[in-house]
């Protein structure tokens, strides 16, 4: 018998050599490693819902365990076309326009897929959320960057206007934006249609990815500028959400796509061979819980901004510069004013040494801007956001 070890070696080349491990894993991993208090990874330190964890033992308990149709289980369907419909006028058919997925991330995959070929070009904002770029590689694409600068983040209609050529297929919005909090406004809305004005006079067919996964985390009473507002967008558009941002539940991994009929269509090919269908007692449970309490969503802005406002408080004293964040539950800091190191090598210093764990947004972007932010997460209890501020206080 040939033993293991003298077998040949076999090393596929790989589709996607320039990616390593997530940011997200490597400093969460770095954080427990060290002991410090994690404000890297995205996710809250408290519970879902008492109601919501009824509903999905409640299903768990009752014989319901069995896979749910591929789209997704049909009375959590019905409760996002009501909750599209109350909240931006978007009558999308539960039948044939929702999808439910394994996570948004996984929507995003499926979104890219059905629509990019080779050669294909993709629109990106840089910083943008690492998991757009390797989907549209693994279709054979090619993503264009344009980068956002601090303070305000906002995309640069000019430059998008002049990417646009007859291979550009997709557009990738995000607002809320992760990682940076900014937030789209009304001109961005019209910057965005008047760059595809020009590219449908020219007959080149653009449609648009809308990540729109921490919609209900807005502040300061902006409303959200989802695509799902505006017919003549939506009518090219594959809008993606998550029920783990909003239900304080990321590891269920729950998200959804609204689209049209034909591009969900194309959207469901995809998504029947990656993750054929999701956690059914979750979805059965999430759909009781939607219908039930629609003030969750509707007043979880509130939530969110009484923590960012703590936090920003706590932060004060500190030599941070804090410029509070518009949507999402991340607070970019700029350490301009106190360190003189890429943000890569600060982030991981402040978890060995300082007991800290921040992300660097630099590795966001395709080409590092030299900015001087961090990231960090104020999903967190009271406790957990006084120790992060106290250590950052201290430095």
């Amino acid at each position: 018998m040939t033993r293991a070890s003298q077998s040949p070696a076999f090393a596929p080349a790989s589709k996607l050599p320039g990616v390593g491990t997530t940011i997200f894993t490597v400093m969460s991993e770095l954080a427990r490693e060290a002991g410090a208090l994690n404000l890297s990874q995205g996710f809250p330190d408290f519970d879902g819902p008492r109601y919501l964890l009824e509903r999905v033992q409640h299903y768990l308990t009752h014989g319901h365990n069995q896979y749910a149709p591929s789209m997704g289980a049909p009375p959590l369907r019905a409760a996002v076309a009501a909750k599209v419909a109350d909240l931006y006028g978007c009558r999308a058919d539960p039948d044939d326009e929702i999808t439910v997925t394994s996570g948004a991330t996984e929507a995003l995959f499926c979104a890219i897929a059905a629509v990019v070929r080779p050669g294909d070009e993709v629109i990106v904002f840089d910083p943008a959320y690492d998991s757009y770029e390797p989907a549209v590689t693994l279709q054979g694409g090619i993503t264009r960057h344009v980068p956002m600068h601090p303070p305000s983040y906002r995309p640069d209609w000019d430059r998008v206007a002049d990417l646009i050529n007859e291979r550009t297929r997709l557009i990738v919005t995000n607002t809320p934006h992760n990682p940076t909090g900014a937030v789209w406004l009304p001109e961005d809305i019209e910057a965005l249609r008047a760059v595809l004005a020009r590219a449908d006079a020219a007959g080149r067919e653009i449609y648009l990815l809308a990540d729109e996964v921490y919609e209900h985390i807005i502040f300061d009473g902006v409303a959200h500028e989802s695509l799902c507002r505006y017919p003549d967008l939506f009518a090219r558009s594959f809008v993606v959400s998550s029920f783990g941002k909003t239900y304080h539940t990321t590891g269920w991994k729950i998200g959804y796509c609204v689209a049209p009929r034909a591009l969900s269509a194309e959207f469901r090919r995809v998504h029947q061979y990656v993750t054929f269908t999701s956690n059914t007692p979750v979805q059965l449970g999430l759909a009781d819980f939607l219908t039930a309490h629609p003030e969750h969503h509707l007043r979880l802005g509130e939530f969110y901004q009484r923590k960012r406002d703590r936090f920003a408080e706590l932060l004060a004293g500190s030599r941070f510069s804090v410029v509070p964040s518009a949507g999402t539950y991340f607070q970019l800091v700029d350490y301009g004013g106190m360190f003189d190191e890429p943000d890569t090598a600060l982030a991981r210093r402040l978890t060995v040494e300082a007991g800290v764990a921040t992300i660097p947004v630099s590795v966001f972007y395709a080409t590092d801007p030299g900015h001087t932010m961090l990231r960090l997460c104020f999903a967190k209890d009271d406790a957990t956001l006084a120790r992060g501020a106290e250590i950052l206080c201290s430095l």
